[in-house]
């Protein structure tokens, strides 16, 4: 169990709250190491840190400062590097850049990417903003109440959208044209989001879903692909 946690970590929501306010981001960034490895020097310790920094887009002297003298950016990259420094295999990003500026948003996302390529990671990236998604996802799982919805690669999700909940989604995607964005159609979702405590009998989804009938109420709908790569939980679409 141990050396699965070394090699799947987390990065948060909240960059500020995750960091210990008490500890300055040499610390905070160098704690994996400890658990971890152990038998590292202090010297080796500080120099992979500073290294790690480097790589993140912070500069090595301000490794003995704090949390809160650092922006909301600088904060998520020392989380970046703290998630980085044992060079795990997966990272799971529980929406990333939702509390962050949207001027900031691209350079971590960006940051991100490129830090995937170099050291070969996998990205669990969860959101709720589509075109950060599309922008950085290879596959997207669309998910409602819980349950998976779709699932397919960004080409296929976005571009041969399958379910009514993901339409519904792709259509509140602002699209930068303001002449195509004025006369796109948006699907409206009515009712209430349900309890995930008492969901819907059926499909989950078939309270708010347009095309839903009877059959949706008796029969949970089985997550189906007929590619093998696309797989879509509908009646409607079988």
């Amino acid at each position: 169990m141990e050396e699965t946690r070394k090699d799947i970590q987390m990065i948060f929501q909240d960059p500020l709250a995750s960091l210990n306010p008490r500890m300055n981001i040499g610390e905070i960034i160098a704690e994996p190491l400890k658990i971890y490895q152990p038998h590292l020097s202090a010297a080796e310790v500080k120099e992979k840190v500073q290294a790690m920094m480097l790589k993140v887009g912070l500069l090595p002297n301000l490794i003995n400062r704090y949390p809160h003298e650092f922006s909301g950016g600088q904060c998520q990259r020392i989380g970046i590097a703290r998630a980085l420094i044992i060079e795990p295999k997966m990272i799971i990003c529980d929406e990333p850049v939702s509390a962050l500026d949207v001027s900031i948003q691209a350079q971590v996302v960006n940051l991100l990417k490129s830090l995937q390529k170099e050291m070969g990671l996998s990205l669990i990236f969860i959101a709720h903003d589509l075109a950060v998604v599309k922008h950085i996802s290879d596959r997207v799982l669309v998910m409602y109440l819980g349950n998976a919805m779709e699932l397919g690669s960004d080409v296929e999700v976005y571009n041969n959208t399958k379910h009514p909940y993901t339409k519904a989604l792709m259509s509140a995607v602002p699209i930068p044209d303001p002449k195509l964005e004025r006369n796109k159609s948006i699907e409206l979702l009515e009712g209430d989001l349900p309890s995930p405590i008492n969901p819907p009998s059926g499909c989950v989804f078939r309270t708010r879903c347009l095309k839903a009938d009877e059959n949706c109420a008796k029969q949970k709908p089985p997550f189906t692909s007929q590619n093998n790569s696309h797989f879509v939980a509908c009646l409607k679409v079988l």
